[in-house]
């Protein structure tokens, strides 16, 4: 498997052309996000979301979280966007605030687990933004084992998960903080995971009743 070095805000353009190669080849892909290195690949391709939970000794009843290109990219996973949903992306997104929506009909059953949701966010980080643009959604689990050490490190990643990819992008450390998320499947929205973005923040949005 190869490395590569990247720029995360300005990526070149050859490092994104084959990065997206290995994704429409199948290939899984150890990436930066705005927050830890993840290991995905198309959301869509048959088998990726196997091939990640293998690689990661993920529980096959766990849903897979996603990434997006943008908030319509992000719309289109969700078989509803209640207005919760449109207040905290216009705040948050770009950024590491994960949402758990209703899953379209066409979401592969082995991203939600078949639970009926589906977890998706636009990252803060152009590059994973880039690759969703020209692939679509991406599989965005962080690249560690179960139960690992999160991995700030493309280093860190390569030697938890490496085998399973066919490429990984090295943009320098992350950040250690996952993204926060909350489920506005339910009513009111509920935090499932703390993370980068503050609840009270969150909670301010959503009593707002406008973005800020």
């Amino acid at each position: 498997m190869e490395t590569l070095p990247v720029r995360g805000e300005t990526p070149d353009e050859a490092v994104v052309a084959r990065a997206v190669d290995a994704l429409r080849r199948g290939e899984l892909l150890i990436y930066p996000t705005d927050t830890l290195y993840a290991l995905g690949g198309r959301a869509g391709e048959p088998g990726v979301g196997q091939r990640v939970r293998a690689a990661k000794g993920r529980e096959a009843g766990k849903a897979l979280p996603l990434v997006a290109a943008d908030a319509a990219q992000a719309r289109g996973l969700a078989a509803g966007w209640p207005p919760a949903a449109e207040r905290l992306a216009a705040r948050f997104w770009p950024g590491p605030l994960t949402l758990v929506l209703l899953a379209a009909p066409g979401v592969p059953a082995e991203v939600t687990a078949g639970g009926g949701t589906v977890a998706v966010r636009v990252p803060g980080l152009a590059l994973p933004r880039e690759l969703c643009r020209e692939t679509g959604p991406l599989v965005s689990t962080s690249a560690n084992r179960s139960g690992g050490p999160a991995p700030l490190t493309c280093a860190e990643a390569v030697a938890a998960v490496g085998e399973a990819a066919g490429l990984a992008l090295d943009a320098g450390p992350g950040r250690p903080q996952g993204s926060t998320i909350v489920d506005v499947a339910t009513q009111p929205p509920r935090l499932l995971r703390a993370g980068a973005i503050p609840w009270r923040d969150v909670q301010a949005v959503l009593l707002s009743g406008a973005p800020c």
